[in-house]
């Protein structure tokens, strides 16, 4: 087990534990979206107002512009060797960090929580346990799986992508076997605000894979390419995701009476009954485990980038590392129990709710790694206080708050409407003004930072001296 079970927490993965191949990313992210949650989000698109056709247009648009953003974030991996947020470091401050680390951990926890809704109903099936039950269940299973690490992290994935493509090439030809494809697509009647709808959903979806997708790329040897990362990630990330949409849209288009709010019997009633019934069931929860496996290390790995900012910790023991995930688990599991009745709407509400929260991010990350560090960090830095990088910088923050606080206005949720959005027929596009505002932002004012921008006269490829390298 020595060689199974990861040791490697926040601290860089040196180049003789890297392996793998960029291929390893199309897997992985294609068999993260085959799965139930997913055909959930492509449902919400017709559920909410959107005819299918239009729905599936602006579905794949979504996917391309978010997985775009969020591709971008996996090139990085092989190049510095640690998990994404802690790179946040470098552009917030060692401390300062952590305002978005909070914040993604609580959308860890929050998907985390869908994810066992969902898979609790299918184990809970499967076992003849009920829902409740399967719930804690499926929580635990992740859980240990998460503790074991990347290598079975990535396995899974392989696992998942073939067993889950298959039962749903089986499950569409089920759905067409019921429905006519042209007549659920004859509609074209175009609508912007539930087109501009379809889009923020499926980049949404996207966009919340940026805060981790590093995570799982960082053991990829240091030379890799980084285009070769960037296009398997996106294409198995977008494939999956429309995939698993196109599906969601079409079933709640054909049947929304007996889709809506019964998603899991909807797809196994698709399926058949008896021996087909059970597999069903078995692969719902294998799509749902392999995404809510990526959500439990991702926020075990926050948790320790938050706390390690203030405590000066490097490593972690594996009973701290056990603790962590355990915490994650607990919190993750107490959502789902208590939100379980109300799942649909508040769904939607939360994925909308974070794009306010993370396009930010993700704008400030990439226009600081790309443009402004020109791919290099200084590593060692990212773990002092009194570094290159400081404690807090209060620009960074104050532009990532800018760029949370410019969204408001285009803002659409059940909870909170932006005075814009009503001249705008509806629509919300507060994620485009939450990529745009704080990129230029940022660039004017990180350019002009000579003490993060200045680099010693060292050799690139060394890792110590110049972070990343060249």
């Amino acid at each position: 087990m020595a060689g199974v079970v990861e040791r490697r927490s926040i601290d860089v993965v040196p180049d003789d534990e890297r392996h793998g191949s960029a291929v390893s990313q199309f897997t992985l992210w294609l068999g993260a979206n085959l799965q139930i949650t997913a055909v959930i989000t492509g449902a919400l698109a017709v559920v909410f107002g959107a005819n299918a056709f239009w729905s599936l247009i602006g579905l794949l648009l979504g996917n391309l512009l978010g997985g775009t953003v969020m591709a971008l974030h996996s090139a990085q991996g092989p190049r510095l060797g640690l998990p994404q947020m802690i790179t946040s470091r470098a552009q917030f401050g060692v401390r300062g960090a952590v305002v978005p680390l909070a914040l993604v951990i609580v959308m860890y926890i929050g998907f985390f929580a869908s994810g066992s809704v969902l898979a609790g109903q299918a184990v809970g099936e499967l076992t003849h346990l009920g829902e409740t039950p399967g719930i804690v269940l499926f929580a635990a299973v992740t859980a240990v799986a998460a503790a074991v690490g990347y290598r079975l992290i990535h396995t899974l994935g392989r696992v998942a992508g073939l067993v889950c493509a298959l039962a749903f090439v089986y499950l569409g030809i089920r759905l067409l076997q019921r429905t006519d494809l042209g007549t659920l697509l004859a509609d074209h009647r175009f609508g912007l605000p539930v087109f501009l709808l379809a889009v923020s959903l499926s980049a949404s979806w996207q966009l919340a894979f940026g805060p981790y997708v590093a995570d799982y790329s960082r053991y990829l040897p240091r030379h890799t390419s980084a285009r070769a990362t960037f296009w398997w990630t996106l294409s198995g990330s977008v494939l999956g995701s429309q995939w698993s949409m196109t599906f969601g849209a079409l079933a709640a288009a054909a049947a929304p009476g007996a889709f809506v709010g019964h998603e899991v019997g909807y797809l196994v009633g698709l399926g058949g009954t008896g021996l087909i019934a059970s597999c069903l069931y078995f692969v719902i929860a294998l799509g749902k485990l392999t995404i809510n496996i990526l959500n439990t290390y991702g926020g075990f790995m926050s948790l320790v980038t938050s706390v390690s900012g203030f405590r000066g910790q490097r490593t972690l023991t594996p009973r701290g590392r056990s603790a962590y995930i355990a915490g994650i688990m607990v919190a993750g599991t107490a959502v789902a129990l208590l939100g379980k009745d109300s799942f649909l709407t508040s769904f939607k509400d939360f994925l909308l709710f974070l794009l306010t929260f993370f396009t930010p991010w993700s704008a400030v990350n990439l226009v600081d790694y790309y443009l402004v560090s020109k791919e290099r960090y200084d590593i060692p830095a990212l773990t002092d206080p009194t570094g290159r990088y400081g404690a807090w910088n209060v620009p960074a923050l104050a532009v990532y708050a800018a760029g949370v606080l410019a969204q408001l206005p285009f803002l659409a949720t059940h909870f909170y409407t932006g005075p814009l959005v009503g001249p705008l027929g509806g629509a919300d596009i507060s994620w485009l003004v939450g990529l745009a505002v704080p990129a230029v932002l940022y660039w004017l004012t990180a350019r002009r930072d000579t003490a993060r921008t200045a680099w010693p006269a060292a050799p690139r490829e060394d890792p110590h001296a110049v972070g990343s390298g060249g």
